[in-house]
């Protein structure tokens, strides 16, 4: 049985929050597998959207090891890692679309399988949308309560 490596990433604040032009702080580790299993690491911090329509993806930072370009060889040990967030687009939970930030560790191993880990974060305060309906639905509670 093949048994998947386990990718561990770490955000300096357990929150996850974060506001636009301040620093994040990250780390990532991989077990379970031989470090000569592999291939390659990226670690990248990104955006994507959800919702209708086409869903868009960017790279705001993007970090690929190999084990040749390091003295030490052994990509499996922790490794940490940090960027300047950018000012925009913040974290937006709307009803048609949703921007989503994430960091996300793709490891490529010898034999040609691939395992991703991604952990979600927030940028900026923006508020979730509230759908009209709930907003008057609450707002006749709220009368009907007076």
């Amino acid at each position: 049985m093949n048994v998947p490596p386990k990718i561990v990433i770490t955000l300096d604040r357990p929150s996850r929050a974060y506001l636009p032009d301040e620093e994040l702080i990250a780390s990532f580790e991989i077990s379970g597998i031989a470090p000569s299993d592999v291939q390659a690491i990226e670690a990248s911090v990104l955006w994507y959207t959800e919702g209708t329509g086409e869903e868009d993806l960017a790279m705001h930072d993007f970090r690929r090891l190999l084990p040749i370009d390091r003295n030490d060889a052994d990509l499996t040990k922790r490794r940490r890692f940090q960027t300047r967030l950018p000012r925009s687009p913040l974290t937006y939970q709307g009803l048609i679309v949703k921007i989503r930030w994430a960091i996300r560790v793709r490891v490529f191993m010898q034999q040609g399988k691939e395992y991703m880990e991604e952990v979600p974060f927030r940028l900026g305060e923006l508020e979730p949308v509230v759908p009209m309906a709930a907003k008057a639905s609450a707002r006749k509670r709220a009368d009907d309560a007076a």
